[in-house]
């Protein structure tokens, strides 16, 4: 749907998620091979105002990834077995962004009037998490609108927002 074709699947268990060492180590792996300059992961932080969007699941990724972010992926002596068995480095993340954060943390936002259809579009293809949900696009441009509301725009463009963490 989205044109993305490298996938991975840590095999975890839906529903019963934790934010694990092994959950850290996992999440730190793919850091270390990828080395990407940003993160996008959930909030770990429960989301009051849209409490679905904080599932116990999307928050133990969201812990787990801010904790593979920093410290472990940077440090060298976290998951050793990383470097030992595998070859991969440390590597230090620059930037972490988190989505469904809190409304008084999100201090970022990125347009996305013209790619909104591709976010429902997939969203739709997750059928077993959306199938039941017959407004999902007056839902996910609501949102989006008065995210890009509270930025000042009010033009109609709709947007997504996020905490961006700097890491030093």
């Amino acid at each position: 749907m989205l044109g993305v074709h490298d996938v991975r699947f840590l095999r975890h268990p839906d529903g019963r998620l934790t934010p694990s060492i092994e959950l850290r180590r996992d999440i730190s792996r793919e850091i270390r091979r990828f080395r990407p300059e940003r993160v996008l992961a959930q909030s770990p932080e429960i989301l009051w105002r849209r409490l679905g969007a904080s599932h116990p699941d999307h928050r133990a990724a969201g812990e787990a990834a801010v904790a593979a972010v920093y410290p472990d992926a940077r440090n060298p002596f976290a998951h050793p077995e990383l470097l030992a068995d595998e070859g991969l480095d440390a590597w230090t993340v620059p930037e972490l962004w988190l989505m469904a954060a809190p409304e008084e943390r999100v201090d970022h936002a990125v347009d996305v009037t013209d790619t909104v259809g591709y976010k429902i579009a997939a969203l739709r293809e997750h059928r077993s998490q959306t199938a039941h949900i017959d407004d999902l696009d007056t839902r996910i441009r609501s949102w989006a609108g008065a995210t890009a509301e509270r930025f000042g725009w009010n033009d109609g463009r709709l947007a997504e927002g996020f905490q961006v963490v700097l890491i030093g």
